[in-house]
């Protein structure tokens, strides 16, 4: 039986859930996708933020296109009070468990994104307690006032 199940998200559109109680540690799913270069995220407008982006930085010199139907852990959301975090291993990116996650419960983790000029584009609706009401990431948060 897989960990996780779609269904419709309070957070955004449409999200995963945790199938049955998930351990901390636990590997729950690969986020899959397309290895491209830095070149092409710079030169092709799919990454311009005019729509959703699924895109994870590897290296130096390679990012995860992850906009693709068949990865299905695209669909994991976004929480300033995360139950998952994100690791990569060479080439692939795994998302794992940070703490016990009960029958039920939306899978999410911290999408990362820097504070910048652009941090207001991207509101959050996570609705946690930790939640600042932008998607940025945790060591940038304090800069935001506290969105009540």
């Amino acid at each position: 039986m897989k960990l996780y199940k779609i269904k419709k998200s309070k957070i955004d559109n449409i999200g995963l859930y945790a199938n049955k109680d998930i351990k901390d540690r636990t590997k729950i799913i690969e986020y899959k996708g397309k290895i491209i270069t830095k070149k092409q995220v710079e030169d092709d407008p799919k990454f311009d933020n005019e729509k959703a982006i699924y895109l994870f930085n590897i290296n130096k010199k390679y990012d995860l296109d992850g906009d693709f139907k068949y990865n299905t852990a695209r669909l994991i959301n976004h929480s300033c009070d995360p139950n998952c975090e994100v690791y990569g291993t060479g080439l692939k990116v795994w998302v794992y468990a940070i703490r016990n996650i009960k029958k039920g419960e939306e899978l999410t983790y911290d999408y990362g994104f820097g504070y910048d000029e652009h941090y207001k584009d991207f509101p959050c609706k996570c609705g946690s307690k930790k939640c600042v009401g932008y998607i940025v990431r945790e060591g940038s948060r304090w800069r935001i006032k506290v969105q009540k």
